[in-house]
This record gives C-alpha cells, structure tokens and sequence, in this order.
C-alpha cells in the first residue's frame, strides 16, 4: 500500500466535516469514489455514509448549512476542535495549538489566517500529505475524542455521525466497538462544570524538555496519548 491510499480518503473524510458549501455537494460523487476506491474504509461504514452523502446531493444548501452551525458551531461538546475536547479554555490549549502549527509549518501546510490547527477537518487534511502508517498511528491517539464525538452525533441521530465512524474504523478501532466514555461525563451540558473538568487536565502541549524539545510527529503522539489517560482518569 503507497502513501497515496491515505490520501484520498482522509481528505474526503475531511471534506464531509467542513462547513456544507456549493462546491462540496458538487463532489459527493468524486467523495465517495474516492472512499470506494481505498478501500480503507469496511463497506458496512462507507455505507453509513449514503444519508449524508444524499443529504449534500439534494438538500437546499440553507437548510444543510443551518444544521451545521447547529450542531457544530452552537455546541462545545460538539466542537470539532481537538483541544477544546483537551483542556478547554485553559492556557495551555493555545500553546498547544501554537505547537501544533509548528508541526504543520515544519511539513509544508500552510494555515489560513482564520485557521486553527486544532480543527478535525484540518488534521486529517494534514494527515493525508503523511505515510499512512505514521498517519493512521497518529489518528488513533484521537479515537478517545474521536468515540466521545460519534456517541454524542448518535444520539442526536445526525447523519454525520458515520464520518466519525468511519475515521474511528480508520485508526484501528473495530467497528463493532462502543465509543469511548463521553469526556465529559458528569457535567452534561452544564459549561461551569465542564470548564471545571477542563481546568483540571494537567495535559501540555508546549515545550518540554530534552527529547520533547521542538515539533515532530512523535511528541504530538506522546501528548495526544497522555490527554487520553489523563481524560479516562477525569472520568472516573
């Protein structure tokens, strides 16, 4: 298997998450040959797909755009980006972003003024130009933010719970399994608390010392997997 085969579909999974746009309902066709294809993902996931493939291929873009906001711009137990599930409005999560973009610069991406690199749809795009074992290695330090995301888009029974699905699939997680206990257990919907649980979380993302000095792939995966601990150890 090239790096080739992470490529196409990382960035259609990625493609599916990002604000409903003209050009994207335009490309459901190219996004789920691009799926097929691979064959990264099980056919019995890629299938999950076809309510929101459908949805972008006939809804009014208003309404698709409206639900988007809706879920994923209205809700922090929603957010789509990875730090907000990490350490919340602490400070540590802007050096980890700053981190973060220092990794991607270091790689070649360039962020757009209005991006943060904590954005899903961007760390898979950014995963997608990366060998697919480092890739896919990378994405499973994710499947606890990752599972906490698709059990909260199932029981709003949102079609685009299927994306996370299959990016869970991706990063190694079987398909049958449940999804990881939600990160914020205890504080539903309660932001107070959520900031409390978050204020909590010793997790860093800045600079360390001796062999976690500077960006590589292998620091975010060390911290990225020390968020996961420190995440199952809040929950209890």
């Amino acid at each position: 298997m090239t790096e080739r085969h992470a490529v196409l579909t990382l960035r259609a999974l990625s493609a599916l998450l990002t604000y409903p746009s003209e050009e994207l309902c335009a490309a459901v066709p190219e996004i789920e040959e691009a799926i097929a294809a691979e064959k990264l993902v099980p056919p019995s996931a890629a299938s999950a797909l076809r309510p929101l493939l459908n949805d972008l291929a006939s809804l009014d873009l208003f309404e698709l755009q409206e639900r988007y906001v809706e879920l994923f711009d209205r809700s922090r137990r929603l957010s789509l980006h990875l730090f907000e599930h990490v350490h919340g409005e602490s400070r540590d999560r802007g050096q980890a972003m700053v981190d973060l973009a220092a990794l991607y610069e270091k790689d070649g991406l360039e962020l757009q003024a209005n991006e943060l690199p904590d954005y899903l749809p961007l760390f898979l795009e950014y995963l997608s130009t990366k060998p697919l074992g480092e890739a896919l290695n990378l994405l499973s330090e994710t499947a606890h933010i990752l599972g906490a995301l698709e059990e909260r888009l199932v029981s709003r029974a949102s079609p685009y719970a299927a994306v996370l699905t299959a990016i869970r699939v991706m990063a190694g997680v079987p398909l049958d399994a449940p999804g990881e206990a939600d990160l914020s257990e205890g504080g539903a919907g309660d932001l107070a608390a959520l900031d409390a649980e978050w204020e909590e979380t010793t997790v860093t993302f800045g600079p360390g010392s001796g062999a976690m000095d500077g960006c590589s792939t292998e620091r975010l995966q060390t911290r990225l997997r020390a968020a996961h601990r420190d995440a199952r150890s809040n929950a209890h």
